[in-house]
């Protein structure tokens, strides 16, 4: 069974939400704050969390950066308020993988749950699938949604393949901001939220280049955006 955690402050909002996600069948852990929500996230097992912004004591971005420096990959989709942008760009650049801005119907955070689950299920073996794209020792699997260098498994969150998939698909050609945060995030939006690109894009050199700060994958174009490179050493 599924087990999400449930991180809020607000009675009525966490009885709504355990009662809905426990009909479709998840296994539901709540807390009030983030105290020992990384012990909690081991012992209990947790494959999702649900991560309120707003939290007495540490809040929900800072969460979210102890989770990701933890090395923790489960994925987390914060909830947000309509007036706390800034709160949900810092954490979306933190390593949270999706965002539901308050008030929210039940049905559509079971639809981003799934969502977010489906991008990050890994098979257990690492034999590849017909559809693998090679550049030396990475190795990307566009079926299975797995990464490699050689035969070790690099850890990304869902958003982090998600985006590298996408670069991959498009290799050669120079992505706009705008561009990627429309096809990976799905929002058509200008401005601060793009600079969750050049996060997720730095986390991602730090994970698949030989050396980050002379990236041979990741190009940045400068004024125009992003392109993922065959190296040159590398044959067609």
């Amino acid at each position: 069974m599924t087990r999400i955690l449930i991180v809020d402050d607000e009675p009525a909002l966490v009885t709504l939400l355990s009662y809905n996600l426990a009909q479709n069948g998840y296994g539901i852990v709540t807390a009030e704050d983030g105290t020992h929500i990384l012990e909690t996230i081991v012992t209990e097992g947790i494959d999702l969390i649900l991560l309120d912004v707003m939290l007495p004591g540490k809040n929900g971005v800072e969460l979210t950066r102890e989770m990701r420096q933890a090395g923790l990959s489960v994925p987390i989709i914060m909830l947000t308020a309509l007036d706390s942008e800034i709160d949900t760009v810092v954490g979306l650049e933190m390593g949270a993988d999706d965002y539901i801005t308050k008030p929210f119907s039940p049905r559509e955070v079971i639809a981003r749950i799934k969502a977010v689950l489906r991008r990050f299920e890994q098979p257990s073996e690492a034999s590849f699938s017909s559809n693998v794209r090679h550049f030396g020792e990475l190795h990307i699997d566009l079926d299975k949604m797995v990464v490699y260098r050689g035969k070790t498994l690099i850890k990304l969150t869902p958003k982090e393949y998600e985006l590298l998939a996408y670069m991959v698909q498009n290799q050669g050609k120079v992505l706009d901001r705008e561009v990627m945060m429309q096809e990976v995030w799905g929002y058509k939006t200008t401005g601060v939220y793009t600079r969750m690109i050049d996060m997720h894009l730095s986390h991602l050199r730090d994970k698949i280049e030989p050396d980050p700060k002379q990236p041979v994958f990741i190009k940045t174009i400068r004024s125009r955006g992003y392109r993922f490179d065959k190296p040159t050493h590398e044959t067609p």
